[in-house]
């Protein structure tokens, strides 16, 4: 069989036994085996365990269940309504602060916690019903959560960018580094998107209500007096204690990744103790196996998939692949642009783990020869990536959303993120323009890196 012949064929069942709805790390554990027994010697069967063991045999994938620790720790007490509130209260003068402050209260949470769903379901709880309370419109609402819950995988610890890392042989240290830079970036254009968006409503609410006389929540005003507003800065003082024990360990080169993993579990294990009381058996046993349940599940995925690319690069599909597309002498900002462009298609079907660990084999070795730095690249793919979270069909923090929310309808919160996909989308072309909104950060703290742009 000819190599495109062979590519086709693997493309064509993996896609098939996927849209079968066959779970993601059975589908592609399976096709591995598949094309291990047709393709390739049958001692490679009696090494499936051997192999998968050996490609997960990383260090640095040792921080993934740490950081799931810390976040689960973080998710399962009242630590997110306690930051979305001191976030209200702070902000509630500016227009669209509630908003605004929910934005602020998911990256905060977001960077603690490292991932999007747990982020969505602690912040939005809190935050959807007070935001719908005080006459934000049901789709605003849930786009405002739903968009900040995807900061979980850029601000630093991803998960994410820890299996970026690994697939393109990248310092961990630095990509934290390059995604502090765009996730403030994007953190300013939700914010103002935001206050914008409140002015439209505000003038709407209003005009209605000079028209007929229909009052609206928007239109109140609420007020807090300066006491009120230190009373509430014990609650966020913890999580910036926490984040910056985690920043000074990683970066100080006091800890290595796994080990700054393990220190920011044992801290947000503390912290919910002493802060809130979970410190029982009881209280810690949901945390525990949450972390398990979630840990074995991604792990697993890693696993299966990394095993699909063991097989794609013995069958030299992976290789052939790129050959192809460096043939195709395409301009590098063309070829860049294909790239991200198909990220995107498979955002429509795939969690971010399996992309990255599909997609690295074929797509970084034509990057790195057309003179991309991999650590930029890194976030660009993480920010596309984040848009798959919160757009059709898949979009997992649309249900979680839809989970927390019930009453809202999936059409209203659809509609209600897909601004923010634009404003995403609008971040890559900006970070393309200014590629130091990513590289300044890690050159200046850890030195500049061979490459460019």
């Amino acid at each position: 069989m000819s190599m495109v012949a062979l590519g086709l064929l693997f493309t064509a069942v993996t896609f098939f036994v996927m849209f079968s709805g066959t779970p993601i790390s059975f589908a592609l554990g399976g096709v591995a085996i598949i094309f291990m027994y047709f393709f390739m010697p049958e001692s490679s069967l009696d090494t499936v365990t051997q192999n998968v063991y050996e490609e997960m045999a990383s260090i640095t994938l040792l921080s993934i269940p740490l950081f799931i620790l810390k976040g689960a720790a973080i998710g399962k007490s009242r630590a997110g309504q306690d930051l979305y509130a001191a976030m209200h209260v702070w902000m509630a003068k500016i227009p669209g602060g509630l908003g605004i402050a929910n934005v602020f209260a998911c990256a905060l949470f977001a960077a603690m916690a490292g991932s999007s769903p747990a982020t969505c379901s602690a912040i939005g709880s809190a935050g959807i019903p007070e935001m719908r309370k005080r006459g934000y419109s049901p789709g605003f609402a849930a786009g405002i959560i739903a968009a900040g819950g995807t900061l979980g995988i850029l601000l630093p610890p991803s998960i994410t960018m820890i299996l970026y890392a690994v697939a393109a042989e990248q310092s961990l240290g630095r990509l934290f580094l390059a995604g502090i830079g765009p996730g403030l970036l994007l953190v300013g254009l939700f914010a103002a998107f935001a206050a914008f968006q409140y002015t439209r409503e505000y003038r709407k609410a209003k005009a209605a209500f000079e028209a007929n006389g229909q009052e609206s929540p928007l239109l109140l005003k609420e007020q807090f007096t300066l006491r009120e507003k230190f009373e509430m800065m014990p609650r966020v003082g913890p999580f910036v204690v926490l984040l910056i024990g985690v920043m000074i360990a990683l970066y100080g080169g006091y800890a290595t990744p796994s080990e700054t993993a393990g220190l920011g579990a044992l801290l947000a294990l503390a912290l919910i103790a002493v802060v809130y009381g979970v410190w029982r058996i009881k209280d810690v046993t949901p945390i525990l196996q949450s972390t398990l349940k979630e840990s074995t599940m991604l792990m697993f995925i890693i696993g299966m998939s990394l095993l699909f690319s063991y097989v794609m690069s013995y069958l030299h599909i992976s290789q052939s692949a790129a050959e192809w597309i460096v043939s195709l002498h395409l301009s590098k900002w063309v070829l860049l642009a294909t790239i991200l462009f198909l990220v995107i298609v498979l955002g429509f079907f795939l969690p971010p783990v399996s992309i990255i660990l599909m997609l690295s084999p074929i797509v970084l070795p034509p990057l790195k020869a057309a003179g991309f730095d991999l650590i930029w690249f890194g976030i660009l793919m993480t920010i596309v990536m984040e848009t798959g979270l919160i757009h059709p069909p898949v979009g997992l923090n649309i249900f979680v959303i839809k989970n927390i929310a019930p009453d809202i309808p999936l059409k209203d919160i659809i509609w209600g993120v897909m601004p923010f996909v634009v404003l995403m989308l609008l971040a890559v072309l900006l970070i393309c323009m200014f590629p130091g909104i990513a590289t300044a950060l890690p050159d200046a703290v850890m030195g500049p890196l061979g490459g460019g742009n």
